[in-house]
């Protein structure tokens, strides 16, 4: 890529300000980590998705900063996962464990990163680590029961099949796995089903969503469903992916205004009330994720158009009228409020606004405007 795209993409000042030698840190006061708030699994995965998709964008002078990043958030999972092939999700700043239940949504989304690395990376060494963790988690695929980790799941077992696996095993250290063709096929249809059949269950004409209420990172939703139908070919899928990805930008718009209005954290979305505040970037990213994806399936002109009103809310083109992204450092604040922005810049915040970004450079930066 060339100096001119890397000028484009944002800085990663903060994004090297929140990750110390142990992986990133969960919280921020302002700029600044929150360190006694320790670190989660949840963000490591999503740093790891990141530094990859930067790294596919960024010029020379940032691959030696990415790849110092990416080894860390690796050698982070690598230390959380479980035999079992789950991960630990909550860490304390002094890397104690702290109790809790094990979590679809943290296995979802290390499945999703740990797929990306292992197509991504071509270092041998950082390979394997990649490998490592598939190879432990991909046998618990089977065993999901949440919309969530069923939509990360299709995800990254369609990346792997668009990578070209060929049958074999995915070893990584001791740990390997019977990853062919038909065993990957097998999942990936099973999944389908299971999302379908959960939007079967909750849809109805004035109600097209997968569950009972719209809870966070909605977009998530039908972004598995189009990867279930790029996989397949199941026009069911893609008719129910566009339906709920039609009906979630219905209720994440502004009826006057037209710039992006994401479910509100306080309270969400049922078929008789929606909240307003708190919005929350990585329900912005999320949306962006899945119409930039039907996008490029679909080729339809209005969800590229929703995709850039996705960009511009992180610019100010929102309910408060003020921008939450820092462009230079790289950081976000950690949402919108009715008094105003939340200005502590945390990790997930920080993320989902570099991920906005590499969907705009990559996907809708250079496109000229209707």
């Amino acid at each position: 890529m060339t100096a001119t795209i890397s000028r484009r993409l944002p800085g990663l000042a903060h994004l090297q300000r929140l990750t110390d030698d142990t992986g990133i840190t969960e919280h921020a006061l302002g700029k600044i980590p929150r360190r006694k708030e320790g670190y989660s699994t949840d963000d490591q995965a999503r740093a790891l998705w990141a530094s990859l998709e930067l790294l596919e964008l960024s010029g020379e002078q940032d691959r030696p900063l990415l790849l110092t990043l990416i080894d860390t958030y690796l050698a982070f999972m690598l230390w959380v996962q479980k035999e079992d092939g789950h991960y630990h999700n909550n860490i304390a700043y002094d890397r104690s464990k702290e109790p809790e239940v094990p979590s679809e949504d943290c296995l979802g989304r290390c499945l999703w990163a740990s797929a990306l690395a292992y197509c991504r990376l071509e270092d041998p060494g950082r390979r394997l680590a990649a490998e490592t963790l598939l190879a432990h988690s991909l046998p618990l695929v089977s065993t999901l029961r949440t919309p969530r980790g069923w939509a990360h799941a299709l995800a990254a077992l369609g990346l792997l099949k668009r990578h070209g696996y060929h049958d074999g095993r995915i070893h990584g250290g001791a740990a390997a796995y019977a990853f062919s063709a038909e065993l990957a096929d097998s999942a990936i249809q099973e999944l389908t089903r299971r999302l379908k059949q959960s939007y079967r269950s909750h849809a109805a004409a004035d109600w097209q969503w997968y569950e009972a209420e719209m809870t966070y990172s909605n977009g998530l939703l039908p972004w598995g469903m189009l990867w279930a139908y790029e996989s397949t070919g199941d026009r069911e899928a893609l008719d129910i992916a566009l339906s709920s990805l039609d009906f979630l930008i219905l209720r994440s718009r502004s009826p006057k205004e037209h710039h992006i209005r994401p479910i509100g954290n306080r309270g969400w979305c049922s078929r008789h009330s929606r909240a307003l505040w708190d919005q929350q970037p990585i329900d912005v990213m999320k949306l962006m994720l899945a119409c930039t994806k039907a996008g490029e399936l679909t080729g339809e002109i209005r969800y590229r158009e929703t995709a850039r009103a996705c960009h511009a809310w992180f610019y100010g083109d929102n309910d408060a009228g003020v921008p939450l992204a820092d462009h230079e450092e790289g950081s976000c604040c950690d949402g919108l409020q009715e008094c105003g922005v939340n200005l502590n810049r945390g990790a997930e915040s920080t993320i989902s606004y570099l991920l906005a970004e590499v969907m705009y450079e990559g996907h809708l930066a250079n496109e000229k405007q209707p």
